[in-house]
C-alpha cells in the first residue's frame, strides 16, 4: 500500500521565487528539489488511494479556495522549511485531517533537510531567509500525493486532485 498525504502545490513562479532567493544552496543540507515542494495538509501513511480519495472528497466537499503566501524560514529539528500563511490554511488542513495528527498543526515547505545533531547547519539559511516572502496565490487543489521510497529520496506523485471552490 502506497503511503498517502495531502498537499497544497506552489505554482511555478512562486517556485521560481523560491529557487532564486535560494540560489545555489550549498551548507551541508540535503536540499529538497522544486518538484517536491509542497505544503502538507495531511500525513495519512500507508492507505488504499480509492478509499481515501473517496473520504478526502467528501471532507472538502464545497471548500473554497485558500490564499496563500511563503515566508521566512524557520526549522525543526533536521528540518529548514518555509513558512506558509494564510487564514483558511489551517481549517482547510483539518478538514483533510490534519486534526487528527497529535501535534498542532503548522503549514509549511520543506526546503532542506540536516542531521538533528548539527542545528547550526540551517541557521544561516534561517537568517537569510528571514525577509523573504512570496507573492500571494490562491490555492484552487488539493491533491492526494503518493510517496515511494527510491535511492535519492521519495518519489510524490499526484494520485488525485480536488477543485475546491472558486469563489
Amino acid at each position: 500500500m502506497p503511503v498517502l498525504f495531502s498537499a497544497l502545490l506552489p505554482p511555478e513562479d512562486v517556485v521560481e521565487e523560491i529557487a532564486a532567493a535560494l540560489g545555489d544552496p550549498r551548507s551541508g543540507l540535503r536540499w529538497e528539489p522544486p518538484e517536491r515542494w509542497h505544503i502538507t495538509l495531511a500525513y495519512y501513511g500507508p492507505d488504499d488511494v480509492g478509499t481515501r480519495a473517496a473520504w478526502l472528497g467528501e471532507r472538502l466537499a464545497g471548500r473554497g479556495g485558500v490564499d496563500v503566501r511563503l515566508e521566512k524560514a524557520a526549522t525543526f529539528p533536521g528540518v529548514l522549511w518555509l513558512t506558509a500563511v494564510g487564514p483558511e490554511l489551517t481549517p482547510l488542513a483539518n478538514a483533510a485531517g490534519a486534526d487528527a495528527e497529535p501535534r498542532p498543526y503548522r503549514a509549511h515547505l520543506t526546503l532542506a533537510r540536516f542531521p538533528r545533531e548539527e542545528p547550526g547547519l540551517a541557521a544561516r539559511w534561517t537568517e537569510s531567509l528571514q525577509s523573504f516572502t512570496s507573492r500571494s496565490w490562491r490555492a484552487t487543489e488539493v491533491v492526494l500525493m503518493t510517496s515511494e521510497r527510491e535511492r535519492g529520496g521519495p518519489r510524490y506523485s499526484v494520485a488525485r486532485a480536488f477543485e475546491l471552490d472558486r469563489g
